[in-house]
């Protein structure tokens, strides 16, 4: 036989072999695997009885004790009786792969802080998750420290060698970068912060720094506690003073909402039914919450970090998303979350395009509402979240702790008068805004010009201070927050804001 003939043959078997081989791999094999499959199932469906469950879905969040209601047996009980089940996912607070997890449909519903879905939706580039309510408010559990020496108000915080210790998309970051955007941080560095993995990082180059480098760390109970037993360090700001800003929300998806409304309305009645179980008893949940997520704390530990989270309610709920009266709105919250992470330059735009509405579906409150929801037999009150401070005496003004000097656009006068001009009203309206979300007196300084009568330069200064405080208390301020006083002439026409408390 010829060389060229049996080089023929062998192609010709190599390609039977080849068919054959292909046959076999994307015909017969797949055919053959679907027969066993089919018979594995018919032999489990002898002696399988039906599930309890009519619905499942992928719930994600992390290890923050915000969510301890969300990993309580009270809340997979209630669930149960609805023939609900949710398997919980804990993703490490990767944010981004949470929101690519509710975008791909993988993940049915999803805890996020507000400013952590915006950011992850931003850099997403699409809204692919809706929030249905609010979990928690931090109150205090996230602070600034730093030694006392070096840092004793936030105006000390504007200098250019500054840095933040912190952990990235975690409350303490929002703290931060509310306190940065509000006040007049000039001096600080494009990027002040040293970014760590945890709180016990941050604690760590604590331990090991020097009392006189120029570091501010932010971090959470326990661990600011822990650092606060040095006596030489305290509380530049915390989260308390603020309000709005660090909050957690549940959201779903928006296909899986479409799809099945009904489900997820229960499942938020169920979450309520479950908080309301605990409300009295929140302290010892966190505690053997902590014992679950590996995360042990001491009872003294639970009671603080338990002090720092307010746990909202139903009714609360209804309030802030407008069916109630009495509690900041969860749009405006939106907006001014935004407003600080573009700022901060955290994003580089709103991913809402303006329109913070895109980001909460209030039907789902609503419908419970007209259902006339209750979680127990007694009722939810609404706990109050607006800015009251006790009156000062002319002398307790004086002796006011300064706090640090908002960072507000000046205010525009024309020459010799004390009225304002339209854009001088939008930025005292912004400041409004500002204000009914922190907790601090505002001592307002007006100011003149030093040429000519030096006392009726001064008067003008009075009155230009006396004219913004006026139009602060008109869009809501309470008049016993604020007070307006002249500085000493120095030639310019600006009136500057500054905050105060009462010091301990």
């Amino acid at each position: 036989m010829s060389k060229g003939k049996l080089l023929a043959i062998v192609i010709v078997w190599l390609v039977v072999f080849g068919v054959g081989a292909v046959t076999w791999k994307w015909f017969l094999r797949p055919r053959q695997q679907q027969a066993q499959q089919r018979a594995r199932e018919e032999r489990l469906d002898v002696g399988t009885s039906a599930s309890r469950y009519r619905q499942q879905l992928v719930l994600a969040l992390d290890s923050f004790s915000g969510y301890a209601i969300l990993r309580s047996a009270a809340f997979r009980e209630e669930l149960a009786k609805q023939q609900i089940r949710v398997q919980l996912r804990d993703d490490g607070a990767d944010y981004a792969a949470r929101i690519r997890g509710l975008q791909s449909g993988e993940v049915q519903m999803a805890a996020f802080t507000v400013d952590t879905l915006i950011a992850s939706s931003a850099g997403l580039g699409d809204l692919p998750a809706t929030a249905v309510a609010i979990v928690d408010e931090t109150r205090g559990a996230d602070a600034i420290v730093a030694y006392r020496d070096l840092i004793g108000t936030i105006d000390d915080l504007n200098r250019s060698d500054l840095k933040f210790v912190l952990t990235p998309n975690s409350p303490s970051e929002t703290l931060a970068r509310v306190v940065t955007t509000q006040f007049h941080l000039g001096n600080l560095a494009a990027d002040p912060f040293v970014r760590t993995k945890d709180a016990a990082e941050v604690y760590q180059i604590y331990a090991d720094a020097k009392p006189a480098e120029p570091l501010a760390y932010v971090l959470w109970e326990p661990y600011v506690s822990k650092i606060l037993e040095n006596e030489k360090m305290h509380v530049v700001v915390d989260s308390s003073r603020f309000h709005g800003y660090i909050v957690d929300v549940l959201v779903v998806s928006r296909d899986y909402l479409a799809k099945h409304e009904p489900i997820v309305r229960q499942v938020v009645a169920c979450y309520f039914r479950a908080a309301y179980q605990h409300r009295t008893k929140l302290a010892e949940l966190v505690l053997a919450d902590a014992r679950q997520t590996g995360q042990p704390l001491t009872q003294a530990q639970a009671e603080k970090l338990t002090d720092g989270i307010w746990w909202k309610n139903t009714q609360e709920n209804m309030a802030h998303f407008g069916l109630r009266p009495g509690l900041q709105h969860i749009e405006d919250m939106m907006a001014n979350v935004t407003q600080v992470l573009v700022k901060s330059h955290a994003i580089p735009a709103d991913p809402t395009s303006g329109q913070p509405n895109r980001l909460y579906y209030d039907k789902v409150l609503s419908s419970l509402q007209q259902e006339n929801f209750h979680p127990g037999a007694a009722d939810e009150e609404i706990r109050d979240d607006l800015i009251r401070l006790p009156s000062l005496t002319a002398a307790q003004w004086e002796q006011l702790a300064p706090v640090g000097t908002l960072d507000v656009e000046p205010l525009v006068f024309a020459r010799g008068t004390s009225t304002l001009t339209e854009s001088s009203k939008r930025v005292l309206d912004d400041l409004a805004q500002k204000l009914k979300s922190s907790r601090y007196y505002v001592l307002i300084r007006g100011n003149a010009s030093r040429r000519g009568n030096l006392a009726a330069n001064q008067d003008l200064a009075n009155q230009r201070a006396e004219v913004a405080a006026q139009h602060l208390i008109g869009k809501g301020i309470d008049q016993d927050r604020v007070r307006a006083v002249a500085a000493e002439p120095s030639g310019e026409t600006s009136v500057t804001f500054h905050l105060g408390e009462i010091p301990y």
